[in-house]
């Protein structure tokens, strides 16, 4: 595999993380993970535009323009020969002596490398169970930062419970996933929590925000708790690799009938649609 580093691609194995890198002793960077169908970026532009937002909310310089990462990464697909995958990148504020504050100079290193993935396809036909866990993260979960120990804590509680995922709870209110965004519909109503310091604003879940407005739901941006939740109709996650994913399980309680809702169907049928696939979910 190579990867890409800064502005050149070079060999995986030439990549060394020193010390005294700020991502690895404080988690001061940020991240991106875009999808890649038939070798096209899914929803770059969107991507990478949070990029920027979480470099700017954390005072980090990104070490390249835009355009020049996007065109870095197109060469990096390509390099690598991958058609359907994830591509990964990930910033940090460089390498200096080990001091809380912002070191006075210091270069950012960017690296980025591809990967090969299947569509998880059997959960999205059949449907997940989920667990539920306490929202310990920090309050800027709209920053996509490197600091994600709450969300591995979740997640694994979850692959223990035999989970795909966990939902979190702050305060009686269910917030988002470890790893996703979270919709619950009942009746005509779809629900999502607000796109707040509380959540990351998925780029799937803005996709879906659209896809919504071609269905007869109404869309309710605000909190609902535990309670509610399991009173819901049909329930769903959404994010890059699980796209949109039906919950028919949240802990030892079904909801709706124990199977993927009409709704959810409509919604994963019109993503395939602007992915051009003529995969039946």
């Amino acid at each position: 595999m190579n990867i890409l580093l800064n502005n050149k691609i070079v060999p995986r194995e030439s990549f060394t993380v020193d010390l005294e890198d700020r991502g690895f002793q404080f988690g001061d960077g940020i991240y991106e993970v875009i999808q890649i169908y038939d070798g096209v970026f899914f929803e770059w532009e969107a991507h990478l535009e949070r990029l920027v937002r979480s470099a700017k909310e954390l005072m980090l310089p990104l070490p390249a323009a835009i355009n020049t990462l996007y065109q870095n990464l197109q060469l990096l697909v390509k390099d690598n020969k991958v058609t359907n995958g994830t591509v990964y990148i990930q910033v940090t504020r460089g390498t200096a002596p080990r001091l809380h504050a912002f070191p006075q100079k210091t270069e950012p290193t960017l690296v980025a490398y591809v990967r090969e993935m299947e569509r998880p396809l059997e959960q999205m036909r059949s449907g997940i169970k989920v667990v539920t866990a306490e929202d310990i993260r920090w309050l800027r979960v709209d920053i996509k930062s490197l600091n994600l120990l709450g969300n591995v804590l979740a997640k694994q509680k979850a692959v223990e419970q035999g989970g795909a995922e966990a939902i979190l709870i702050r305060d009686g209110i269910v917030t988002e996933g470890s790893s996703s965004n979270l919709f619950a519909i009942k009746g005509k109503q779809c629900f999502t929590h607000p796109a707040n310091h509380l959540i990351l604003n998925g780029i799937t879940r803005q996709v879906v925000l659209r896809l919504l407005k071609k269905t007869d739901l109404i869309l309710q941006e605000t909190p609902f708790t535990f309670d509610e939740l399991l009173e819901m109709d049909e329930v769903f996650i959404t994010n890059t690799g699980q796209e949109i994913c039906p919950v028919i399980q949240v802990d030892e309680y079904k909801i709706g009938k124990g199977t993927p809702g009409v709704y959810t169907r409509l919604l994963q049928s019109a993503f395939e649609a602007l992915l051009g696939s003529v995969i039946s979910i």
